[in-house]
């Protein structure tokens, strides 16, 4: 089974960027799809964006055009670059991998100050 786990977030201003990495334990080339969902206190979970095995990605409405998913096959590493970033992107992001059984990460806190 693999295991995912996530880097890269932290607090940062409004307006500001982060990039989060999803590293697994092994090649990422056969897995299904794999994403991320965030998690806000108060709210329900959301699919922030995923990227399957074919390169095809999907975003929620909320962070198109500021938000992109990629895959490093050689680094077995998923990112997602958050730039714009907002208030409400507040949240623990948590990746996932479909593999096909769902596998996730330990999840990593974004806090966007205003």
């Amino acid at each position: 089974q693999v295991q995912l786990v996530e880097s890269g977030g932290g607090l940062v201003q409004a307006g500001g960027s982060l990039r989060l990495s999803c590293a697994a334990s092994r090649s990422i080339v056969s897995i299904n799809a794999m994403g991320w969902y965030r998690q806000a206190p108060g709210k329900q979970r959301e699919l922030v964006a995923d990227i399957t095995r074919g390169g095809g990605t999907n975003y929620a409405d909320s962070v198109k055009g500021r938000f992109t998913i990629s895959a490093d096959n050689a680094k077995n590493t998923v990112y997602l670059q958050m730039n714009s970033l907002k208030p409400e992107d507040t949240a623990v992001y948590v990746c996932y991998a479909d593999n096909p059984a769902r596998r996730w990460g330990q999840g990593t806190q974004v806090t966007v100050s205003s």
